[in-house]
């Protein structure tokens, strides 16, 4: 009991961290940095102190994965959960509202749910209580991130690239539950960074460009970096691929509901932004969806 107990408390705490990244975020955005550019240099961060942890702890580095059909998994990986999740998530915010961005984005744990129906109709099993715990939860995060504004403003191609980015979080999970069988989270997630960083060059070829040193040497710019680089990118891949294999994908990615809680919460820290009765309404159903989705009898 207390072991699962750990393994959600892990996953909790992976998801509040990533609610934390939109406002680490919109202060780098403040600074000069694009969307694309906060995604590379995090993710170059990120793999490269893999790397030297690696070395540090004296572990035999694996480059390759076991089988031609494996590495292609990493790969797509690294698309699924990085540069084309970021891409779409980040360009639909241009074509449509936050709002409705992240509305569509943090429903990926119910098109999760029903893509491992689908695809695992024997070994991964979605009971009734789960499906209604799920449901709950997910009315819960609409009307967090609603916040009592019932209007949403239809935008179809801002719109299509949000669901975009919740499919490619919902296959990513997916993924990663088969190779989880193979091999290590801590391999997992090098390969995660490594195939991030290069399927988003070619964006580069459309939009180029870098930001000057002097931006990237502030301090407010490297410490907001250095807190997406090496806390939200690898501490937190590395738990949620180690936690996946724990809990199972369905249970694991519904703790991704409470992203806008913890988005809200940083929010009101360190932007002065206010909370609201629709907030703690929300949370309150979002909890309990969570209990109801994780209920035992």
């Amino acid at each position: 009991m207390k072991q699962v107990f750990g393994y959600h408390f892990v996953a909790f705490l992976t998801v509040a961290i990533w609610g934390s990244t939109f406002v680490f975020t919109k202060i780098l955005l403040q600074n000069g940095l694009s969307p694309a550019q906060i995604f590379t240099l995090r993710f170059i961060l990120a793999y490269v102190l893999l790397e030297v942890v690696t070395w540090v702890v004296g572990q035999k580095v694996k480059w390759l994965s076991n089988s031609v059909r494996d590495e292609l998994i990493m790969v797509l990986l690294g698309i699924t959960g990085g540069s084309l999740y970021f891409i779409t998530e980040n360009a639909s915010m241009i074509y449509t509202t936050a709002t409705n961005t992240s509305l569509i984005v943090c429903t990926c744990p119910l098109f999760a749910m029903l893509l491992f129906k689908l695809v695992y109709t024997k070994t991964e099993r979605v009971t009734k209580m789960m499906a209604l715990g799920s449901v709950i939860a997910c009315l819960g995060m609409a009307i967090v991130v609603l916040n009592g504004r019932f209007v949403l403003h239809l935008s179809p191609l801002g719109d299509m690239l949000a669901f975009g980015a919740c499919l490619c979080w919902a296959f990513y999970s997916l993924l990663m539950k088969d190779v989880l069988r193979r091999y290590d989270a801590f391999f997992i997630t090098r390969k995660v960074f490594f195939y991030g960083i290069v399927t988003i060059m070619p964006y580069y070829l459309v939009v180029p460009g870098f930001p000057p040193f002097e931006v990237l040497l502030r301090p407010v710019v490297v410490s907001n970096l250095l807190f997406l680089g090496v806390v939200a990118s690898m501490l937190c891949y590395v738990m949620w691929n180690w936690v996946i294999g724990k809990l199972g994908a369905v249970v694991a990615t519904n703790w991704v509901y409470f992203n806008p809680i913890t988005t809200i919460l940083f929010a009101w820290w360190l932007l002065d932004e206010n909370i609201t009765i629709w907030f703690l309404l929300g949370s309150v159903l979002i909890i309990a969806g969570m209990a109801i989705c994780n209920y035992k009898k």
